[in-house]
This record gives structure tokens, sequence and C-alpha cells, in this order.
């Protein structure tokens, strides 16, 4: 499981150093996508698997299901951990996520999610602003803390 926010930068090139304690579970190579609220979202080879899964099962006849396999297969790329912890993050998906220099990483339970510092700072202030109506949402659904 994934948690735990660190920040980095990203180089010119777009490399970016993977945080040891996430490299130990995302092994030597992984996938990483587009994700939604415009970060980036990282899978190990095994959920990305099972997420592929769901994927294919979706019926073709809808056209939400199609936009919805096509905005994560489309940009998906396997990358690779260098000898120094990096990893080059293809360039459609900088730009998509407007990854410059400063960046978090964020581990989300079963994935990991890139973000620009700045944009992950604006989120985190509207989400912190809205947590307690979100709580209360929450505790309907049994999630409560």
């Amino acid at each position: 499981m994934f948690m735990g926010e660190y920040n980095h930068t990203i180089d010119a090139k777009g490399r970016l150093i993977i945080p040891s304690k996430f490299r130990e579970s995302l092994g030597e190579e992984f996938v990483i996508t587009k994700g939604l609220d415009g970060c980036l979202f990282v899978y190990d080879n095994q959920e990305w698997n099972a997420f592929e899964e769901k994927l294919k099962a979706l019926p073709l006849n809808k056209k939400d299901n199609r936009q919805f396999v096509r905005f994560f297969l489309a940009g998906a790329a396997q990358v690779e951990v260098d000898k120094q912890g990096r990893i080059l993050v293809p360039g459609n998906l900088r730009d998509f996520a407007e990854l410059e220099k400063d960046v978090v990483l964020v581990g989300v339970a079963s994935r990991i999610e890139i973000w620009s510092k700045a944009r992950w700072e604006g989120i985190t202030e509207d989400e912190d602003e809205a947590m307690e109506d979100i709580a209360e949402r929450m505790a309907d659904l049994g999630l409560g803390i």
C-alpha cells in the first residue's frame, strides 16, 4: 500500500526521482498514465493489469466507456527506474500534468499520484476547506472516523 507525500524536482530532461519507499513496492518497471484532477497515476504491474482487465470489460457500445478507456490507455507508458532511482516521464504526460520543476508524489493506497506542486497546493487547499462536508458524506457510506 502506498502512502505519504514526497516533494521532488523533475529535471529539464523529464527525469524524476521515485522515493525509495515507493520503489520497493513498484519494482524496476511500472506504468504511468494520465490521472484524474490533472495529475498522473502510477501503478505497479499487478495493479495495472487488474485495472486494464476492468477497462477491457467495459462494453464498447457506450461512448463514455470508450472515452474512459482511451483516456487511461492512450497516454500510458511502461517506465524503468535507472541506477539513480529516476524515471523518465514522457513529454506528453509532463505536459498533461503541467510538470515543470517542483512536483509532489503522493501515495494513495493502490497507486501513486504525481502532481505539479502548484496544482497540489491548490487542490489540497480546496479539499481542506471541504473536508468536513466530505467526511459526513463518507460516514453515510460507512467510512466514518
